[in-house]
């Protein structure tokens, strides 16, 4: 059948979620659903990868959305954006014309758009219940990135590069196409440091739910969106770098439960209950039953609203929140589904604007263009054997092999969850490690 041949090509192409999640592309569209949504909406600021995407292969990611709708038998494909990403935008509409069952939906910026149960009511006004899977609503959602992945995978080319966002305390703020397993140091001099690297912190995806690292010399990963360095000093990157006890102390004596958290985070105007005042209150008075139903922190997608716009006082509820869900994991407490689910009807009302938000994070001056460059080519690569959700992969090559751009060289553990791996440059494996294949050209 067709689509077995779409979800083999996926499965050897090695294709994963590309916006940040990770997860294995064939397992995703092992389902069935009535609509397919590419997620084009760039939820984090100051990345510039998908809307660039967009408007230099339209034609591959709708391509790619028309495979996925094949896949998981769907009669309507939907393409989401912003309307002000007018050069996708005008793009889209132009390709459009090849494809009947697909539409385009444009959106305002806000924050966080391209959550993906967000995106789902944003476009189907259908509310993902705690618990479930967008499949369950009849719904699939793929990054645009993604589905450019799944074009190329059908057409026989595997996951080798991936498109960047170079940007924060750098003179040439760019999106380059690099070889997995880049070292993201090497993105930071194409990009021109500015002074030295040891009065920064890197910021490895976006400013709202990626990560602060202090060793810049990391490996490129399929799912790496964006590279952002920024001052140790910065305001943002204090509030990030608390530790756990001083927010609980923070929290005891500064917040007044005024609940602005709760009323402003984007799962709970859905309707999914998710209440960070109370998790701020439980952390304060170390009383976990104050939490209440623990859906309330289960469900939440984690997108830092409530620490970077949401609190008045500076304080950092998704940190508690974070914590607090890793507690109830190693607890073995699972969401519930909710069996009656009713969105807020203020729910428009509280989409926070982009622009709003990154001024609060004190990030405005990094809010520039960072256009695609030509594609950077190294001649070292170090590629992580989990760059997905689910096993790390397992290696078919030995120390000393040679191997040529595109060869498999780690695969999906038997019976287990997983991504194949190819190799990104061709030249000689140097070395291979328990979390990683060295090459060298």
């Amino acid at each position: 059948m067709a689509n077995n041949t779409i979800f083999n090509r996926i499965k050897d192409a090695g294709v994963v979620g590309a916006g940040g999640a990770g997860f294995p592309t064939h397992v995703k569209l092992n389902c069935k659903a009535e609509i397919v949504i590419a997620n084009g909406a760039e939820c984090e600021p100051i990345l510039r990868v998908d809307q660039q995407l967009m408007e230099r292969e339209a034609e591959r990611i709708l391509r790619g959305l028309e495979l996925a709708m094949e896949a998981v038998g769907a009669k309507s494909g939907v393409i989401a954006t912003k309307s002000h990403y007018h050069g996708a935008v005008a793009a889209i509409k132009a390709a459009l014309k090849n494809f009947p069952s697909i539409r385009l939906h444009e959106m305002k910026s806000y924050y966080p758009a391209g959550d993906e149960k967000s995106l789902i009511y944003e476009v189907t006004k259908r509310v993902v219940p705690t618990g479930k899977l967008p499949a369950d609503v009849g719904v699939v959602v793929c990054n645009v990135g993604s589905l450019l992945n799944v074009a190329l995978a059908y057409g026989g080319v595997p996951v080798t590069c991936k498109y960047v966002t170079v940007s924060g305390e750098v003179n040439n703020p760019a999106t380059y196409e690099v070889p997995i397993g880049t070292d993201a140091y090497t993105l930071l001099e194409w990009a021109g440091i500015r002074g030295d690297i040891n009065d920064y912190v890197l910021l490895v995806g976006g400013p709202c739910m990626g990560r602060i690292v202090s060793n810049p010399h990391l490996p490129i990963t399929k799912t790496t969106g964006g590279l952002i360095l920024l001052p140790k000093g910065h305001g943002y990157v204090q509030k990030r770098s608390g530790s756990l006890s001083r927010q609980i102390t923070l929290a005891r004596a500064v917040c007044c439960q005024c609940s602005q958290c709760t009323q402003l985070c984007p799962r709970n105007a859905l309707g999914l209950h998710v209440q960070p005042h109370k998790a701020m209150r439980a952390a304060a008075y170390g009383d976990g039953k104050l939490i209440g139903d623990p859906n309330s922190v289960l469900a939440c997608c984690s997108c830092g609203l409530c620490t970077n716009y949401a609190c008045n006082f500076g304080l950092d509820p998704a940190s508690i929140m974070a914590e607090l869900k890793a507690e109830f994991a190693n607890q073995g407490l699972k969401p519930v589904a909710e069996t009656e689910i009713s969105p807020d009807p203020a729910i428009d009302t509280k989409k926070v604007p982009v622009s709003r938000l990154i001024a609060r994070m004190g990030l405005k001056k990094y809010d520039v263009p960072a256009p695609i460059s030509p594609a950077l080519r190294v001649n070292r690569v170090v590629i992580p054997l989990r760059q997905h959700i689910g096993a790390p992969s397992e290696p078919i090559v030995q120390e000393g092999s040679m191997v040529s751009e595109g060869d498999l060289i780690a695969m999906i553990p038997e019976k287990a969850l997983g991504a194949n791996i190819h190799a990104s440059i061709s030249g000689r494996v140097v070395k291979i490690s328990a979390d990683s294949i060295e090459l060298e050209a």
